[in-house]
């Protein structure tokens, strides 16, 4: 599964931050962020939450899933994250194993999900959210409308 964080640099440029600043504000190193902002690396869900806090940017933004800028100043709710990939599920009648197969993982990966144990990862929320169509601001409990993108 192969995808691109759109709109990272778009975002830094809006805000007029340099990579430096935004490595600073991560507490990395700017090549490390350059190569997440330059698709070479996956960028972390933990960090691109933290960039996404930052910037005050959805998620769906981010991730080039919405052409527009929703500006959230919220965290993600990681009891609110496992609770709605459960509610997801179910409503698209998908079980954990059919997920793991959708997201050529395995089955354990999603229970870790589901129960809270991990956050999910960053190509993962992205498949689910470009592919059914729901939110990833939703789905990480940031807002809790609205649930479906158009």
């Amino acid at each position: 599964m192969m995808f691109k964080i759109e709109n990272i640099k778009k975002i830094r440029v809006e805000y007029n931050l340099s990579q430096k600043d935004v490595a600073e504000k991560l507490n990395l190193s700017r090549s490390s962020y350059a190569m997440w902002e330059s698709n070479n690396n996956i960028f972390p869900i933990k960090r691109l939450i933290e960039f996404c806090n930052i910037t005050n940017c959805s998620h769906n933004y981010a991730l080039g899933i919405v052409d527009e800028n929703d500006k959230i100043q919220a965290d993600y709710n990681i009891d609110k994250m496992k609770q709605r990939l459960v509610e997801f599920r179910k409503e698209n009648k998908i079980t954990q194993e059919k997920l793991s197969t959708i997201l050529n993982t395995n089955k354990s990966v999603i229970c870790n999900y589901e129960k809270g144990r991990n956050i999910i990862a960053t190509p993962f929320l992205y498949e689910i959210c470009s592919k059914y169509k729901i939110s990833a601001d939703y789905l990480m409990g940031r807002v809790d409308e609205p649930k479906y993108l158009k």
